[in-house]
């Protein structure tokens, strides 16, 4: 009932003046109650800034945490993503987020970066992410992953930003004894140079956490991430050869690659292909929400936490592709070739601590993350 009044002093609070028209005005002291709340809100908001975020699970990590009511700056370098996922972002929340072009591997250039905006907390994907590519180029994701990651710990540190969210993965355990693992399975030799600095990249955060006061850390160690947003407005969108499944299984379904690779089919398993936990990019996006929400509410039992993020439940390559298939309506070219060098055979979460602790869990189904693979492929080719 006061917001036509209120206008002119929420306008006096964001620019720091008060609008001429408003000067000679009356206003009641239940409005100045009113405006008060007003400021308080603008005030507490918070800002995330999300390295990475044109990428996969970053875009839809800026949807649901603007969603949750949370300010976002997304920083990419575009080496492998693409710009049109921000303006998904856009085009999904209404809201004109702010996007840096910036290579986290740039000191400087992060920087200014930091300078430049307001932010406690920081969520950090910007990594290489293939295994299989990892095995032949090692430098490149040694360099690049490790390198970034001690850029942005140490500006958090220099400019006094308490708060990070690092992207971890179920490759830190390498070939675990038992299913499914825990947050205290042991972690075991990587099997790539990509899992590898995932391993380091925790190491140095609970390090940092435990030598410089202040600094708070959640490592998420995700399982495998597939689907899109349900707007088919972000997803998946690999630049070249699709180094994940479900892209390679939804471009095969659109002609656009003539037959899909599955990496052997003589493991120790039911069907002899690779078992994972899949779990849909929504589902994961909403854990950083749950962890950042965690650090700046004081909810965390330690300075320096870990999660697993996933079902619970493994499923086959060739499983999933049928799955794909079926639900879909579609046929997926598909030929048997040999092992990939860095897979290991299977494994899947006990997402139990996620779930009673951080306050989360998966809740889309398969049938649904695979409908929304094959919705995003279809609004890329022009299918709908």
């Amino acid at each position: 009932m006061f917001s036509g009044r209120a206008d002119f002093f929420f306008a006096a609070i964001r620019t720091g003046c008060v609008p001429a028209s408003a000067r000679k005005r009356r206003f009641c002291p239940e409005m100045l109650i009113f405006v008060s709340v007003k400021q308080r809100i603008i005030m507490e908001k918070q800002c995330v800034l999300v390295t990475g975020g044109a990428g996969y699970i970053g875009s839809h990590t800026a949807v649901e945490l603007i969603a949750a009511g949370y300010d976002v700056v997304i920083a990419d370098d575009l080496s492998n993503s693409d710009l049109r996922a921000v303006e998904g972002v856009r085009r999904i929340t209404g809201v004109e987020v702010p996007f840096e072009q910036v290579d986290c591997c740039d000191r400087e250039a992060l920087g200014r970066l930091f300078r430049q905006y307001r932010f406690d907390s920081v969520i950090h994907f910007a990594a290489s992410k293939a295994v299989g590519e990892s095995v032949h180029e090692p430098l490149k994701y040694y360099r690049n992953n490790l390198t970034s990651f001690l850029n942005v710990v140490e500006l958090m540190r220099a400019t006094g930003r308490p708060n990070i969210v690092f992207s971890s993965s179920c490759t830190v355990y390498g070939e675990a004894d038992a299913q499914p693992v825990t947050e205290r399975t042991p972690r075991k030799p990587a099997t790539s140079p990509y899992g590898n600095t995932k391993q380091m990249c925790e190491d140095v955060l609970r390090d940092a956490v435990a030598a410089y006061e202040g600094l708070r850390g959640i490592a998420l160690r995700y399982f495998n991430p597939i689907g899109a947003h349900p707007s088919a407005l972000i997803g998946e969108q690999p630049q070249g050869m699709p180094q994940n499944l479900v892209p390679y299984v939804t471009q095969t379904a659109a002609g656009i690659r003539e037959c899909l690779s599955i990496f052997g089919d003589d493991y120790p398993t039911p069907d002899g292909s690779n078992i994972r936990d899949y779990i849909d990019v929504t589902d994961l996006a909403r854990a950083h929400v749950a962890a950042i929400r965690r650090m700046c509410g004081g909810a965390r039992r330690a300075d320096y936490e870990v999660f697993n993020i996933g079902t619970g439940r493994g499923v086959s390559v060739l499983e999933l592709v049928r799955r794909f298939e079926q639900v879909n309506g579609v046929k997926v070219n598909h030929r048997i070739v040999g092992r990939r060098e860095g897979d290991i055979v299977a494994i899947w979460a006990d997402p139990t601590l996620a779930n009673e602790v951080l306050g989360w869990r998966a809740e889309r189904t398969l049938d649904q993350t695979l409908a929304s693979a094959w919705a995003w492929q279809k609004h890329l080719c022009g299918m709908e």
